[in-house]
């Protein structure tokens, strides 16, 4: 797939994740114990064969500077091609102007879109996790002469299993796309897109030049699928697994699903998932730890009780704390005595000696970066 260039859109709708997105963007929140969402999507297009990469971002994008730095990790590091970040319009940074849409970034950056060499785009998002190699996707887009391949996942009702804000995707028995429909609700199932789409690079300009001329900003709204009857629209179906993050609920219920094993083993062994290296020492345990069905990273001290939960790197849990079905990012200390049930706890956040802290299941408690308790 060095014939396409891999676009990575972080224009996604952060509404319902505030309390984790303040001060990061949603692509750079940390996730499964050593990763940030990002890894997953911009792994799948490195294991592709991609190696020129545009990251479309938006405001508040330091931290996923630091955390992706020249690329090297994802074999990005290149005197040609490699990882390049497409900061926003300067008159969102500089003024009161509302950001119009993605659309309105992608014309900005026009002149990056011809300078690549590259024919074809993939465009795709970072808050859908799945592990894929794009090249099946390509091939079948080439073969089917389609202006634009969709990619979706099929997915059965299951209680308790929603998809906030996603696309819906009809195909009809010959694999092309008859409908498309981006709901503000809860899906319980069907055909989901994983707003990733193939095109050509020619279509694309078109697209943009067409869409901004027109005033209209949302590639997916009005890019594609106000445009169904114009182009050929394929769809191409994704089997593996896929979590949509959209909410807080989402990004607890991604998480906690790692600790089924085939869920683990779906996500990360189709194709390697890389990440900034750390070099921390492995995790400690003391002689009164109790640890069960619980993910723990490097760097972390265990003097307490641990179960259901994932624990990232370098946290402190003391002696006679208990934590059950919760999330403690980086360097979290967890007092002597502590409790956390159902509760997600972000970088740096230190729960003091005694203090007892419980969420619900369907409605966790979030506790806020750099927090003291």
């Amino acid at each position: 797939m060095k014939n396409v260039l891999g676009i990575i859109n972080l224009h996604e709708n952060e509404e319902l994740l505030k309390d984790i997105t303040r001060q990061r963007p949603l692509a750079a929140v940390p996730f499964g114990g050593r990763f940030r969402l990002i890894d997953f999507i911009l792994s799948n297009m490195v294991n592709s064969g991609i190696h020129t990469v545009g990251i479309i971002v938006k405001q508040q994008y330091r931290s996923l500077m630091d955390h992706l730095r020249s690329g090297k990790e994802w074999d990005l590091a290149r005197k040609r091609d490699g990882i390049f970040l497409l900061p926003p319009p300067d008159h969102i940074h500089y003024s009161n102007s509302i950001y119009k849409g993605d659309l309105e970034h992608f014309h900005n950056q026009i002149d990056f879109l011809h300078r690549c060499s590259q024919d074809y785009v993939l465009i795709a998002a970072s808050h859908i996790l799945y592990n894929f190699n794009f090249s099946g996707a390509y091939r079948a887009h080439l073969e089917s002469r389609a202006d634009i391949t969709v990619l979706y996942k099929e997915e059965q009702p299951r209680p308790g299993k929603f998809f906030s804000l996603a696309t819906q995707v009809s195909v009809d028995e010959a694999g092309w796309v008859t409908d498309m429909e981006v709901s503000p609700g809860k899906i319980a199932g069907g055909k989901i897109g994983l707003e990733a789409f193939i095109m050509s690079k020619e279509l694309l300009l078109r697209i943009i030049g067409d869409c901004v001329a027109r005033g209209e900003f949302d590639l997916t709204k009005e890019g594609i699928i106000k445009n169904i009857r114009r182009y050929k629209i394929r769809g191409f179906r994704f089997g593996g697994y896929m979590a949509k993050i959209s909410s807080i609920p989402d990004y607890y219920r991604a998480n906690m699903e790692l600790l089924q094993r085939d869920v683990w083993q779906e996500l990360f062994k189709a194709g390697p998932i890389y990440t900034k290296v750390k070099d921390e020492a492995p995790a400690k345990y003391g002689a009164q730890a109790a640890v069960s069905n619980s993910l723990v990273s490097n760097g972390c001290v265990i003097e307490g009780q641990v179960e259901n939960s994932l624990l990232f790197r370098g946290v402190r849990v003391r002696k006679g704390a208990r934590i059950r079905n919760s999330i403690v990012m980086q360097k979290g200390d967890i007092g002597v005595n502590a409790e956390l049930e159902n509760v997600i706890c972000d970088k740096d956040v230190i729960i003091t000696d005694g203090k007892r802290l419980a969420g619900d299941k369907n409605y966790v408690m979030v506790i806020a970066k750099g927090m003291i308790v």
